[in-house]
């Protein structure tokens, strides 16, 4: 029984990780294509990867975050 749970374990954790990874991709592609479209021939910017724009998000969902106002 021992033996057994460690293969399913180890796919779970495969499985998620492999989830995880679908997300950050979707959450960055949107971010990706715009800036790739829009700034080098506008501003001329450096073209963006993938990471960087996923890292992107990360840094303006921080520093952008609204604050509630708790009533």
């Amino acid at each position: 029984m021992k033996a057994r749970f460690i293969p399913n374990l180890f796919g779970g954790l495969l499985l998620t990780a492999g989830f995880i990874f679908v997300g950050a991709v979707l959450y960055a592609l949107p971010v990706w294509l715009i800036w790739n479209y829009l700034m080098p021939r506008l501003f001329n910017l450096p073209v963006l990867s993938l990471l960087d724009a996923f890292l992107l998000n990360l840094l303006t969902g921080i520093l952008f975050r609204g604050k509630e106002k708790k009533d």
